[in-house]
C-alpha cells in the first residue's frame, strides 16, 4: 500500500469519527425529545480497482422497528376511543346523581308511591294530596331534564366530532407534505431522519383519532387506510368533509362524513365514494360517533320508554276516578282517531252528570259490545248523548273527546262498568284522557289499539323517515315510509316489509296495536330511529311516530307535565268513584272518598306494559336503566385505565429500541474516539514517514 493510500484511508477514518461524533451528539442533545429516533451513521468499507481503499460515509440511518410503531399507533386508536367514551359518559353519570340521591329518578319514583301512600291514611288531607301532584311534576320535571342535558350532551359530542374532523384533515395534510420531503431526501442521498420522525408524531396524533394502517412505500412514503378499510392518504391528498347541519346542537339525524381528494392547496375537491359513518373507525372519532348514534339517542329512547310507562300508569287510575266536586268539562288529549274509525271498545262505561254535592242528576252506562262490530267512535259519541238526555254532550273533534254539562254548575263523571270498558287495555276515559294527571301536547300517552284493517290516514305528501343503526351505530338501512302501498296499518308493515329494512329485521302489529320491529339474530342490538315525520292522522295533528311506539323518543317527554289546572288546585286529583247503586237524586260521590289512593298504590307497584322494552315495575325499570347507565360509565373508566396502560406499555417498547440510551450513546462516543485517535497516529506515522522520505532524497 502506498503512501498516498495510506493517508486516504486515515482521512476518510478521521471524517467517519466525526460524522459518527456528530450523530452521537445529535442523539444526546434529544435524548428528552418525544418521538425522537436516534440515529447510526452507515459505514461501507471503500473499493478502489478491486482494493480496499479506506471507508464510505453514508447518511446518518433513523433506527426504528416499523412493527412497533404500528403497534403504539392500534392502541392510541383505543386509547383515543376509550378517553373520549369514559369522558362524556361520565358526565351523564353525573346528570344521573349518585346512587340514592334525592334528585335521582328512582328516588323521584319512589317519592310518588310514599305520597300516594300518604294519601291513604285516616288523617289524609289537602296537603297530602298536593305534595303527591307536587311529587308527580318533579317526577316528569326530572326526566324531561334528564332528557334536556342528554340532548346537550349530543350536541357537545357533534361540535366535537367537528373539531376533530378539522384536526384529521390539518393531520393528513402535514403528513402528506413530510411523505414528499421523504421521497426528495431519500431521493438525493440524504438523510431522512428528522422528517420522518415528525410524521411519525403526526401519524401517532392522527391515530388516537381514528384507527388507522401504515404501509411504507418503496420510495419511503407512507399510505394510510382506516380500520374500515378506507383510504386516507396515498400518492394523493384526501381531506374528511362534513356538512354539519348545526354547530353544537343535537339533531335527529347526521350525515355521514365523506372522503375527498383534495388539491394541493388542500381544498377539498371530487369525492372518493368513501365515507366513514360508523364508531368501526376507531379512536377518537369512533368513540364520538358511537355516543352520538347509539349511546346517548338508545338511553334517550329507554328515558322516553319509562315516561310512557310512568304516565299510562297514573293516567289509567286517574281516569278511573273522579274529583269532588267534579268538573264541569272533561277535555281528552289528541287520539289520532275520528268519529269514523272502528269503535274498538269492548265491555261497559258509565257517564254520569252531579251537581256540586255529588248529587246523581243524569246517568247512562253504555255497553259498547252492543254496538255492534261495525260500530264507529261516532256511534258511542251518539249513545252517550242520547243516554244522558241533554244534561250533558259528548263531541269528537280532531282526535279529542270533550263531554261537557248543559248547567255549568253541574259535573261530568266517567266510570268504568262491569265488565270495565277497554281498547288495547286501556279504560274508556282512559284512552281519551278525560281525567288525565299527565298530559304532553300531540302525544296519545296510551297504546292506539288499531288493527291491520284500519287506515291509517296519511295525507298526500306525508312521509316519515326510518334509520336503523347497528350496535355500533352504523347505518344497516333507511327507507321512506309513505303508504302508497295502500290504506290501511297492515298496508303500512307491508310496505316496511319490503323495504331495504327488511333484510334485518321484520315489522308486525303486536296486540295493543303497536308496530313492532323484530331484528334478526345478526342484528341483536339494533336501533331504529324516525328521525324525520311529517304524517299527521286525518289532520288530527298526531303521527306515525306517536302513534306506532317504535321509538321511545315520540312519547311526548319533551312537552311533558302535570296538567295545569290539576297542578294549580290538587283538589282536582280525581281520587273519588262513583257509586253505582246510587239512583238519579240521590249522592253519588263524596267529599271524603280517597279509594283512588289505594289504586295508586296499588299500580305503581304493578308490572308495566314498556313496548319493545317488555313488562317490569316502574321503580325496576328505572333503576335498571339507571344502574345500567353507571355501569357503562365505570366499564368505560376501567377501559380507559387499561388502554392507557397498553398504549404507554407500546411506547415505551418503542422507545426502548428507538430511543436515546445515554449509557449506550458515551461508549459509542469512547469508540468513536479511540477510532478517531488511532486514524489520527496513523495519520502521524504516514507524516513521519513522508518526512524521512524528502530527507533520504535531500
Amino acid at each position: 500500500m502506498s503512501l498516498s493510500e495510506i493517508l486516504g484511508s486515515a482521512v476518510s477514518g478521521l471524517s467517519a469519527s466525526q460524522a459518527g461524533m456528530r450523530s452521537v451528539s445529535n442523539n444526546i442533545a434529544n435524548v428528552g425529545t418525544p418521538g425522537y429516533a436516534r440515529e447510526r451513521v452507515s459505514l461501507a468499507t471503500g473499493v478502489t480497482q478491486g482494493r480496499i481503499n479506506g471507508v464510505v460515509i453514508g447518511e446518518p440511518n433513523r433506527i426504528a422497528d416499523r412493527f412497533l410503531e404500528n403497534t403504539v399507533y392500534l392502541r392510541s386508536g383505543d386509547m383515543g376511543r376509550a378517553e373520549v367514551t369514559a369522558n362524556y359518559l361520565e358526565r351523564l353519570q353525573a346528570f344521573l346523581g349518585a346512587p340514592g340521591a334525592e334528585s335521582g329518578v328512582p328516588a323521584r319514583i319512589d317519592a310518588i308511591s310514599a305520597s300516594a301512600i300518604a294519601m291513604t291514611s285516616a288523617q289524609s288531607s289537602p296537603q297530602n294530596a298536593a305534595a303527591f301532584v307536587g311529587d308527580v311534576e318533579d317526577a316528569i320535571g326530572s326526566l324531561r331534564q334528564l332528557d334536556d342535558d342528554v340532548r346537550i350532551l349530543r350536541g357537545d359530542v357533534e361540535s366535537e366530532v367537528g373539531y376533530t374532523v378539522e384536526a384529521v384533515n390539518v393531520l393528513l395534510e402535514r403528513i402528506h407534505g413530510l411523505n414528499a420531503t421523504v421521497a426528495q431526501l431519500g431521493g438525493l442521498g440524504r438523510s431522512t431522519g428528522g422528517a420522518e420522525d415528525r410524521r411519525m408524531s403526526a401519524i401517532e396524533e392522527l391515530s388516537g383519532m381514528i384507527n388507522v394502517a401504515v404501509r411504507t412505500q418503496p420510495d419511503g412514503r407512507i399510505n394510510i387506510e382506516t380500520a374500515t378499510g378506507a383510504v386516507l392518504l396515498d400518492g394523493r391528498l384526501r381531506q374528511l368533509s362534513y356538512p354539519s347541519p348545526a354547530d353544537g346542537v343535537a339533531q335527529p339525524s347526521y350525515p355521514p362524513i365523506a372522503i375527498r381528494f383534495a388539491n394541493e392547496a388542500g381544498e377539498p375537491t371530487t369525492a372518493t365514494g368513501e365515507k366513514l359513518d360508523s364508531s368501526a373507525v376507531g379512536g377518537k372519532l369512533g368513540g364520538l360517533l358511537d355516543l352520538r348514534d347509539r349511546a346517548l339517542p338508545q338511553f334517550s329512547d329507554q328515558l322516553g320508554l319509562l315516561f310512557g310507562g310512568l304516565a299510562e300508569t297514573l293516567n289509567g287510575v286517574a281516569n278511573a276516578g273522579t274529583a269532588f266536586p267534579p268538573p264541569s268539562r272533561l277535555d281528552g288529549r289528541p287520539t289520532g282517531l275520528i268519529g269514523g274509525d272502528r269503535l274498538g271498545f269492548t265491555g261497559q262505561s258509565t257517564f254520569a252528570v252531579t251537581d256540586q254535592r255529588g248529587v246523581l242528576v243524569a246517568r247512562t252506562t253504555v255497553d259498547f259490545d252492543a254496538l255492534g262490530p261495525l260500530a264507529t267512535l261516532d256511534d258511542a259519541v251518539a249513545a252517550i248523548n242520547a243516554g244522558l238526555g241533554g244534561s250533558a254532550s259528548a263531541s269528537l273533534q280532531d282526535g279529542r273527546l270533550s263531554i261537557v254539562a248543559a248547567n255549568s254548575a253541574d259535573g261530568v263523571v266517567v266510570a268504568q262498568g262491569e265488565p270495565p270498558s277497554a281498547r288495547a287495555g286501556s279504560g274508556f276515559a282512559h284512552f281519551f284522557g278525560l281525567n288525565d294527571i299527565v298530559r304532553s301536547e300531540g302525544a296519545p300517552l296510551v297504546p292506539p289499539g288499531f288493527l291491520a284493517s284500519d287506515p291509517h290516514g296519511f295525507g298526500a305528501g306525508e312521509s316519515a323517515q326510518l334509520v336503523l343503526r347497528d350496535a355500533s351505530g352504523r347505518t344497516l338501512g333507511q327507507t321512506t315510509l309513505t303508504g302508497g302501498l295502500g290504506p290501511s296499518f297492515g298496508d303500512l308493515v307491508g310496505e316496511l316489509n319490503q323495504s331495504p329494512l327488511a333484510a334485518f329485521g321484520s315489522f308486525a302489529m303486536d296486540d295493543r296495536g303497536r308496530v313492532r320491529f323484530e331484528p334478526t339474530p345478526g342484528n341483536s342490538g339494533a336501533l331504529l330511529s324516525i328521525p324525520s315525520d311529517s304524517t299527521s292522522r286525518f289532520g288530527t295533528g298526531v303521527s306515525f311516530a306517536a302513534l306506532s311506539g317504535l321509538t321511545g323518543g315520540a312519547t311526548g317527554l319533551g312537552e311533558a307535565g302535570v296538567r295545569p289546572d290539576m297542578l294549580a288546585d290538587s283538589g282536582r286529583l280525581p281520587l273519588g268513584r262513583l257509586r253505582a247503586d246510587a239512583a238519579i237524586g240521590e249522592p253519588a260521590l263524596g267529599s271524603g272518598d280517597t279509594r283512588g289512593a289505594g289504586a295508586f298504590v296499588e299500580a305503581l307497584g304493578e308490572s308495566v306494559d314498556f313496548g319493545k322494552a317488555g313488562s317490569a315495575a316502574l321503580e325496576r325499570f328505572s333503576s335498571l336503566l339507571m344502574g345500567r347507565t353507571g355501569t357503562q360509565a365505570a366499564q368505560a373508566r376501567d377501559l380507559l385505565v387499561d388502554a392507557s396502560a397498553r398504549r404507554d406499555d407500546a411506547v415505551n417498547r418503542r422507545d426502548s429500541f428507538s430511543g436515546v440510551n445515554l449509557d449506550e450513546e458515551l461508549s459509542q462516543m469512547v469508540v468513536l474516539q479511540n477510532s478517531y485517535s488511532a486514524a489520527a497516529r496513523v495519520m502521524t506515522t504516514a507524516t513521519k514517514m513522508y518526512d524521512t522520505l524528502l530527507e533520504m532524497v535531500r
